[in-house]
C-alpha cells in the first residue's frame, strides 16, 4: 500500500466512523421516551394579616401536589385535604409554626378514579381555628376564596 492509498483508507474510515456515531445519536434521539404531558395546575394565595399560604396544587391521576410558600405570623398551622363528590380523600399539614417562613410541600392520595376533583388550601391558629383558605377545582387555573363543597359545574 502507498501513502495515497492510506490517507485516502484513513479518510473513509473516519468518514465512517462520524456517519456511525450520527446514526447512533439519531437512534438514541428517536428512542427516547417522549416527556409526559404536563398536569393541571391551580394557583392559591392565602394571605392573613401578616401571614399567607401562596402555591400552586398539581392535580395527578390518583394524588395531588401542593407546593408553597408558607409565613407564620405569630402561630399558624398550613393545610391541604384532596376531595371529590364533597367526600375528603386525604388531608394534610404543616407543624405548628410560630412567626418563621419557608416552603411546604404536601403530597396528598386521591385514590379514587379521576382523582380528586377539588382541593382545599387553608390556614388555622395554634388552637385548630380556621383563619382564611381558597378552594382549587381541578381544570380550573385560579384557586377561589372560602372552602366550597361541590364542584363547579
Amino acid at each position: 500500500m502507498n501513502d495515497t492509498t492510506m490517507v485516502k483508507s484513513g479518510t473513509r474510515r473516519a468518514a465512517a466512523a462520524v456517519a456511525a456515531a450520527a446514526a447512533v445519536a439519531a437512534m438514541a434521539g428517536a428512542a427516547a421516551p417522549a416527556h409526559a404531558a404536563a398536569y393541571p395546575v391551580s394557583t392559591f394565595t392565602i394571605p392573613y394579616g401578616a401571614s399567607y399560604f401562596n402555591g400552586t396544587v398539581t392535580w395527578y391521576n390518583r394524588s395531588v401536589g401542593i407546593d408553597g410558600a408558607f409565613k407564620a405570623s405569630n402561630c399558624r398551622r398550613a393545610y391541604g385535604e384532596a376531595r371529590t363528590a364533597g367526600t375528603s380523600l386525604s388531608g394534610g399539614s404543616t407543624s405548628t409554626w410560630c412567626n418563621k417562613s419557608g416552603p411546604v410541600t404536601m403530597g396528598l392520595d386521591a385514590n379514587v378514579t379521576g382523582g380528586a376533583t377539588v382541593t382545599w388550601v387553608y390556614l388555622t391558629d395554634e388552637l385548630g381555628n380556621y383563619l382564611h383558605g381558597q378552594t382549587c377545582y381541578r381544570g380550573v387555573g385560579k384557586c377561589v376564596d372560602g372552602l366550597h363543597q361541590a364542584a363547579l359545574a
